[in-house]
């Protein structure tokens, strides 16, 4: 069926550039920005949000480490790197970089940009090197933003992330942070937000790799229900850890 014209994604047109889709290099003017950006993105929070912050002492003081989030709104990522105290490499969709006021931001932040809707190895590669380098790479297993709020069906990249690394993975669930919540309150009121840390773990080796990544992926997911609450957690059972 032929899409309204209306309704198709602007095409990413530099798609091709190297720069877009690697680990980003840690020069001394993206430390000095990030820094600066965690400033700028506490005081937005407090400004527009009245967030509750929990199990930051789940939250690791080493890596490498994968932060795996629900997606719920463009507030996340405001939430997300106000209340981490250590600097995070996202993963976001590569259709961000032609955004006027986000492109510009995530080009001086850096980030691993990803082409979603098939397997982006160099996205993978990239976010791999960055876990060997020992850095927190953050990314939301949904690989978009829940239509209805609750969590959508995970896919097996975070997964296949923790096993070719071992890296330690870190659930961080959110709540409040949908667009409605956000854009429509009144602009004096601050929307109510949660962000909880839970505990960190790794996935349990297997023999069958393609059973670890299916099982990893539940158990990531499974990790993220049980920081929400249940009108949150969609379809995904809680079983005893």
């Amino acid at each position: 069926m032929q899409i309204p014209q209306s309704s198709q994604p602007k095409p990413v047109t530099d798609w091709w550039r190297p720069d877009l889709v690697r680990l980003p290099r840690l020069t001394w003017r993206r430390r000095i920005f990030r820094v600066l950006m965690h400033g700028v993105l506490k005081i937005t929070t407090l400004v527009t949000m009245r967030a509750t912050v929990r199990g930051m002492e789940n939250f690791p003081k080493k890596g490498p480490a994968l932060v795996v989030i629900n997606h719920l709104g463009d507030a996340d990522a405001v939430l997300l790197g106000a209340s981490i105290p250590r600097p995070i490499d996202g993963m976001g969709k590569i259709e961000l970089n032609e955004h006027w006021l986000v492109g510009p931001m995530f080009r001086a932040y850096g980030i691993i940009y990803i082409h979603r809707g098939r397997p982006d190895r160099k996205a993978l590669r990239a976010a791999l090197d960055g876990l060997a380098e020992k850095r927190i790479i953050a990314l939301a297993p949904e690989g978009r933003q829940s239509l209805d709020g609750k969590l959508e069906t995970g896919n097996e990249g975070a997964a296949f992330l923790a096993m070719k690394s071992g890296a330690t993975i870190v659930p961080v669930a959110m709540t409040g942070t949908e667009n409605e919540n956000i854009y429509n309150r009144k602009w004096w009121r601050r929307a109510r937000v949660t962000l909880s840390v839970g505990v960190p773990f790794k996935l349990q080796e297997q023999a069958d790799r393609q059973k670890m990544l299916r099982d990893g992926t539940e158990q990531i997911m499974e990790s993220l229900a049980r920081l929400l609450p249940e009108s949150y957690v969609g379809n995904y059972k809680v079983r005893p850890e």
